[in-house]
């Protein structure tokens, strides 16, 4: 079952984050991710953005960038924040993060509770079933939720996987039980296997889907553990074998954005210790001090590269791991590091 604590790790999307202060000798972007909107015309394109619970990470600036393009945006979210994701929104909580390059605000056309654990409602233990935070609910199974969205609205154009967990995250390798390592591949990897089975079908020829990544799957990143880095290597092996089957029996692409660390709610809460940096505070710092773009990574970044990747203007592209990390996966050495100074 998806944790509270790591429902989206690192990749779970928003254009609006609570940023840490920032050293003196380090100034904050200003606005560098141009609206993509004017070039990109999504007009009757329906969105299944799968992963989206605050505003807080990539899957919310996933779902900003389509709007501001035109597409209907519907979400899907984890069962048990459901009702607190609702309330926010009706609350006026994310008002602020829902205003469109136009001055219009954001409307995301339906909500369905969505578990990318359980394929099938036979897949969901009865454990689950009468848990009181899933009380009242019911179709939040892969395969349900596809047929819902079916129902609704017919067929379907952009399917985003804006989802993972790792239970044992903080955990390394090495110390990481079966259990917790399987867990990491299901809800982080197998999901988008399943997302991209159950949805194609009901997706418009010419239609995209495309998933979260991190550098994790190719590269050694201490503090990121639970079979989470095995977990992310699988989905960018299962993205390239996906554009293939997908393409030739649904005619639709499959692609992955690999996103450098965002300071997003849940990734923030990783490692957490009193007096001392969370993991993705070191993260940022070190992909700051040494990616060739000394720059501070904005959701809105990862929004806009999602965007192209679900348009016409990416008609060609599929089975791509695509970096949108200001250029870190590309280093080799750490240009900060001690053995790097000159005596």
């Amino acid at each position: 079952m998806f944790s509270k604590l790591v429902l989206s790790l690192l990749l779970v999307g928003s254009s609006a984050f609570v940023q840490r202060a920032l050293p003196a000798a380090r100034v904050r972007n200003a606005r560098v991710a141009p609206s993509m909107a004017a070039q990109i015309d999504l007009t009757g394109k329906v969105a299944f953005i799968a992963g989206v619970a605050d505003s807080t990470g990539y899957g919310w600036a996933i779902c900003k960038a389509l709007a501001n393009a035109g597409a209907t945006i519907t979400v899907g979210t984890w069962p048990p924040v459901l009702g607190i994701f609702e309330k926010s929104l009706s609350t006026g909580k994310f008002d602020e993060d829902m205003i469109l390059d136009d001055g219009s605000t954001m409307k995301i056309a339906k909500i369905y509770p969505l578990d990318a654990v359980y394929d099938t409602f036979a897949d969901v233990p009865e454990a689950t079933r009468t848990n009181k935070r899933y009380a009242g609910l019911t179709g939040y199974s892969i395969s349900e939720v596809a047929k819902a969205v079916e129902a609704d609205y017919g067929k379907i154009d952009i399917l985003i996987h804006s989802l993972a967990n790792g239970p044992e995250v903080t955990k390394p390798l090495l110390e990481t039980s079966r259990a917790g390592y399987l867990a990491a591949s299901s809800a982080s990897a197998y999901s988008f296997v399943s997302l991209v089975s159950n949805f194609a079908p009901i997706m418009n020829e010419g239609g995209a889907c495309a998933s979260l990544t991190y550098i994790a799957s190719e590269k050694v990143i201490p503090g990121y553990g639970g079979g989470m880095s095995s977990a992310k290597a699988q989905l960018e092996s299962d993205t390239r074998v996906l554009a293939w089957e997908a393409g030739r029996k649904h005619k639709v692409r499959v692609n992955t954005i690999s996103a450098g660390p965002l300071k997003s709610r849940a990734a923030s809460a990783i490692g957490k210790e009193v007096g001392k940096k969370t993991f993705i505070e070191y993260a940022i710092d070190y992909s700051f001090a040494n990616a060739p773009l000394q720059r501070d990574l904005e959701s809105d970044n990862v929004g806009s590269t999602a965007l192209f990747l679900c348009s016409p203007m990416a008609a060609a592209i599929t089975g791509v791991t695509m970096y949108v990390d200001n250029g870190l996966h590309a280093m080799g050495l750490a240009v900060d590091s001690k053995a790097m100074q000159m005596d």
